[in-house]
């Protein structure tokens, strides 16, 4: 399952948005570490599902008339105060936990209701850009600072005769989540010296920061847009980010209120529906947030998981069936898997992700809404339904 990590200073909204986007029971409160251990649960991407090109909708726990959720991993840390990446504020047991994280989230306090150190000020008083690259900024001095406190042992293996300098940085670097793939690509892209006791500390830091970017990128979640002057919301536009407006207290009263059955309201609609009672000052909240959905297509909470995912990480959504023409399981559920795969997987990427024992019995696929084989190498499209024969199967 992708991990998605929530990541910000104290105070942003980074728990009322992990609370709303997978409906846990979490603490959420006006104050500088509300989180201490990092919460982890299940939230969801959007995208539509195949049965939208059949008559009958899919019987998926996940599918709401056509509109597929796919399971990722949601964790949030800690709220990071400047000098994190020192210790300062348990920052290091913070950032540790992001190393399993694929994509991050910046919550950012659009509002600039809160200083850098989460502390409540008026409204438009702190500029909410200085929060653009501070989570990026103490990431990358908080892994340089482990790559230059192990470069000893990357020194005593060049010694070696066959000594490969792709492999002692994979070795270095393996818990901060960076495959081979992406140590070497980092190293084809710096100018470096071949021995390791020739590299300055500005090599290490050209290393770390091009390795976080590649296995950390960021979105920047701008939270409190129900109450964020629009200079404010302009100003984050203009960084080099990816940049989606977010109310999660907005997102957050919605689930409830679709729980309680008071709403229609599905994740990542651009709009609600009353259908319960509800006071006159609850209508007037509610109207608020029908507002800020109007200006913004939503209230950002699953606009914010689909830009890391299906964005930044360029992920699709691939649907392993077992019968072609029914598109079900061996049980005839209709479409009850959704796997996330990079872009340019083939269907032998898909049967690896199924079960390493339906990769390894890799016979042929099949693409079952045209009906026909379909070759090894074959690149899988958004929202293809996949017969696999293998056999393991």
């Amino acid at each position: 399952m992708l991990s998605v990590a929530l990541a910000g200073k104290p105070n942003a909204g980074k728990s009322t948005f992990f609370k709303a986007a997978t409906m846990a029971d979490v603490d959420v409160g006006n104050y500088p570490f509300t989180t201490i251990d990092p919460n982890r649960g299940v939230s969801h991407v959007r995208t539509e599902c195949p049965c939208l090109d059949r008559e009958q909708r899919c019987d998926s726990d996940n599918c709401r008339d056509g509109k597929r959720y796919v399971p990722v991993e949601l964790l949030d840390v800690a709220g990071l105060v400047p000098g994190a990446h020192e210790g300062r504020g348990l920052g290091n047991q913070f950032l540790d936990a992001l190393t399993d994280a694929d994509v991050i989230l910046n919550v950012v306090d659009a509002a600039g209701a809160t200083d850098e150190e989460g502390e409540p000020v008026e409204v438009g008083t702190y500029d909410p850009t200085e929060e653009a690259t501070f989570i990026e900024e103490e990431m990358d001095r908080w892994l340089t600072g482990i790559v230059d406190r192990n470069w000893e042992s990357v020194e005593r293996k060049s010694r070696s005769p066959d000594f490969d300098i792709d492999e002692a940085l994979h070795d270095l670097l393996t818990g901060f989540g960076a495959d081979e793939y992406d140590v070497t690509a980092t190293l084809r892209g710096m100018e470096y010296p071949d021995n390791p006791r020739d590299w300055t500390d500005d090599h290490r830091e050209t290393l770390a920061r091009d390795l976080r970017a590649r296995t950390k990128p960021i979105v920047l979640v701008a939270n409190k847009i129900d109450i964020a002057p629009e200079e404010n919301v302009e100003a984050l536009r203009e960084t080099d980010k990816p940049v989606v407006p977010c109310t999660a207290d907005g997102e957050l009263a919605l689930r409830n209120g679709a729980e309680a059955g008071i709403l229609n309201y599905d994740p990542g609609d651009e709009d609600f529906e009353i259908v319960g009672d509800v006071s006159e000052k609850q209508e007037q909240g509610l109207e608020t947030i029908r507002e800020t959905m109007a200006d913004h297509g939503g209230t950002g909470v699953q606009q914010s998981l689909n830009e890391a995912v299906y964005g930044l990480l360029d992920r699709l959504t691939a649907y392993p069936v077992q019968n072609e023409s029914k598109w079900t399981d061996g049980t005839g559920n209709v479409l009850p898997d959704a796997f996330l795969l990079p872009e340019g997987s083939t269907p032998k990427d898909l049967a690896y992700a199924v079960h390493s024992d339906i990769g390894d019995g890799y016979v042929h696929a099949v693409d079952a809404r045209a009906g026909r084989r379909i070759g090894e190498d074959h690149e899988l499209e958004e929202g293809d339904v996949i017969k696999i024969v293998s056999t393991a199967s």
